[in-house]
Order: structure tokens, then C-alpha cells, then sequence
């Protein structure tokens, strides 16, 4: 659950004031990219731990209005702990979280998942959270012949081993500014993407917000030849931005859909940039999920949106 604030300044208590509108919006990584994914018309299906009150309750009612399932939710004793306040900047739609005590502090034990559940999927979305119960269905998804896909959050600091274990089962890695240098040691955008296919994915795509994305790929046989099938940058899609909150989470889940469709990779980049530039036009995680009609029309608007090529690095 987020409480998104849109402010011109941060309060302070000598100077309060500043508050320009909100929003009880519903977030969180997974969550929202099934939301999305349901939206366009995938069959989706959310676990996650919930809360018995009335915050866990919405948090249900929410996902299962869109069509996700949620009848593997892992419930838990107490008030619903997945809450975060977002301080939105008015002037950038940049933004600050402020998360409640005990944010995810109850974790999904491996114990808890429904493996036949998990494995009668086609692609497995993660976001890291839950570590040894994510590293327990990559493996399971990956050994049934499904496919996942890894949301990497932004970082500057170290990637520790928790999460390199889970890149290694992962095969489609996309991750936020500065998390695939962190994990490979390698600062250009490219030579980072390429470092991070050494390490399990097959699909590298990295966001980097107003830039646009860059996607590096291997086929079947590159790992033994070491070519590169393909390496492209997707600008960012120009819109009049109110609030980034969520813009990621709904790349991603604009980016399952692409791939459960089986479209190629520059259209899925290409998608996954125009859902999430339309998604920034409104305040609130969720609250503004385009229709496939808007998107098109962004899409052929702003031709500049299509992939292009990627120049190689040295």
C-alpha cells in the first residue's frame, strides 16, 4: 500500500506545509506487474505474504479485481506490513520512500509455496524479495522448462551472493540504473549487460529511467561462439511527467506480456516504454495503466520510441 504525497518541498516540523495533492495507491514490484500483465490479458498469479486487517484485505481485493489469483497468498498474524509512504516532487515526479517498520520482515518460507503451482506457469516473475522461497521456484520453473524473469532493483552498492544466486537462475534479467555494473564490476552500460549474460541470464535489460533501456541478448548457441545476437537501446518515450512511482514495476509487467505474446525484443522494450510513460502521466502506483489503444497511439507518435541499434562499445 503506498500513501503517495505530491509535495513542492519535504515537511519539515517547522515548516509543514508544501502538500499539493495524494493518493492511497496499492504498489509493490510483482504486484504491480501482474496488475499490468492481468490488464492486457495474461492469467496472472500473485504470492506474497498478507495481513489480517483491513490494508491486507485491500491489498487482496485489489489484485483480484484486475484478475490476478491470490489464492496463494501466505497469510500472516497482525496488521499488513507492506506499507510505504512516497514523497513525490512536484517540479520532477522524482520521488522518496518512507517504509513502515517490519517492511517485509515476515518472508515467504520455501515451505509455503505450491510447487505444482508455480510449475504449471510459463514464466515466473521475481523481484528478490522472499530470497530463499525465490531462489526455491526459479529452480523449480527453470527445471519444469518455464522461463524467469528477474526484477532487479536500482542499487550503488555491492550485489551480495543472495541475489547473484538468484541471477544465476534467472533468464531474463531486467534491472534498474547502476544494478548490473554493481553486479559485474563493469561501469559502460554495454559491457556490463554483456558481463552479466556470463553469469546465467540470456536476456540482459537494463533501465535507466529518462534514458530509455538497453537490451543485450545471446541465442541458443552464442555461449559457445561468444557472438552477441543482439544489442539495442530503446529511448524513453516523451510525456508530461506528474509522478514515477511505479514505473519500473510497470515496464516489467508490460514486458511479460510481450513475452508470453512472443514478440520480438525490441518490441517488447518498445511496449514496456510507452505503458510506463503513460503510467508516469498520473499520481499513484496503478492508477494510470493505459489501454492497448493509447499505447499504439504513443507508439506511432513518437517514432523516435522504436529501438534502435546499439554503436559498440570499445
Amino acid at each position: 500500500m503506498d500513501v503517495v504525497l505530491r509535495v513542492e518541498r519535504m515537511p519539515a516540523w517547522e515548516d509543514p506545509r508544501g502538500l499539493l495533492d495524494f493518493t492511497l495507491a496499492d504498489g509493490g514490484p510483482v504486484g504491480t506487474a501482474c496488475f499490468v500483465a492481468s490488464t492486457f490479458g495474461l492469467r496472472t498469479g500473485f504470492v506474497d505474504t498478507v495481513g489480517e486487517d483491513d490494508l491486507g484485505e485491500h491489498r487482496r481485493r485489489s489484485l483480484e479485481k484486475a484478475g490476478v489469483d491470490t489464492s496463494r497468498l501466505v497469510p500472516r498474524e497482525g496488521p499488513e506490513d507492506h506499507v510505504v509512504v512516497v514523497y513525490v516532487d512536484a517540479a520532477t515526479g522524482e520521488r522518496v520512500f518512507s517504509f513502515r517498520r517490519g517492511f517485509l520482515s515476515r518472508p515467504v518460507d520455501a515451505s509455503e509455496l505450491d510447487r505444482g503451482y508455480i510449475e504449471s506457469a510459463r514464466i515466473l516473475h521475481l523481484d528478490g524479495s522472499h530470497g530463499k522461497a525465490a531462489l526455491a521456484a526459479a529452480r523449480w520453473m527453470k527445471e519444469a522448462g518455464g522461463t524467469v524473469v528477474l526484477d532487479a532493483a536500482a542499487t550503488s552498492h555491492k550485489v551480495l551472493e543472495p541475489a547473484r544466486a538468484l541471477v544465476a537462475e534467472t533468464d531474463v534479467l531486467i534491472c534498474g540504473s547502476g544494478f548490473a555494473p554493481a553486479l559485474t564490476g563493469e561501469k559502460d552500460v554495454w559491457r556490463a549487460g554483456r558481463a552479466a549474460l556470463d553469469l546465467g541470464p540470456r536476456v540482459v535489460v537494463q533501465t535507466e529511467g529518462a534514458r530509455g533501456s538497453y537490451t543485450v541478448s545471446r541465442g541458443t548457441g552464442a555461449r559457445r561462439t561468444g557472438t552477441r545476437d543482439a544489442e539495442f537501446h530503446t529511448p524513453a518515450f516523451d510525456v508530461d511527467v506528474v509522478d514515477t512511482t511505479g514505473a519500473g514495476d510497470t515496464f516489467h509487467g508490460a514486458y511479460l506480456v510481450g513475452l508470453a505474446r512472443g514478440w520480438s525484443l525490441k518490441r517488447c522494450a518498445s511496449f514496456s516504454s510507452a505503458v510506463a510513460a503513460l503510467h508516469c502521466t498520473v499520481l499513484g502506483n496503478r492508477k494510470g495503466i493505459p489501454s492497448m489503444a493509447e499505447v499504439e497511439a504513443l507508439m506511432a507518435s513518437q517514432p523516435a520510441g522504436k529501438a534502435t541499434a546499439a554503436a559498440t562499445a570499445p
